[in-house]
């Protein structure tokens, strides 16, 4: 299993990390129905309320990046940006899931 992670920092007040935190909510209708899909969080910094994580849960790379492939995921991660911090990039990067112990849930 591979673990896709990606950081943000939402723009000051929290309006903004509300409407990015709703935003990452609807995003999950690109992932919830496709095959190699495991789950995902999303998770907020507790000294800078701002920095986001998000981890998302798949079989392989491939099956991922087939997610992304949607028409319409584009547009959405333009819709989350506008909640952003302008930086230079939005970098994600793969990890592979050496140990998961049952009982981790939030």
């Amino acid at each position: 299993m591979i673990v896709v992670v990606s950081q943000a920092w939402t723009k000051p007040g929290e309006e903004h990390a509300a409407a990015y935190v709703a935003l990452s909510e609807e995003f999950g209708r690109f992932f919830r129905d496709h095959p190699g899909y495991r789950g995902r969080r999303l998770v907020r910094g507790v000294e800078d309320r701002t920095h986001f994580t998000h981890l998302r849960y798949f079989d392989s790379v491939a099956s991922y990046e087939e997610c992304t492939q949607h028409p319409d995921y584009q547009d959405h991660l333009v819709a989350m940006y506008e909640h952003l911090q302008p930086y230079e990039s939005y970098p994600r990067e793969y990890l592979e899931v050496v140990l998961d112990e049952p009982g981790n849930s939030a």
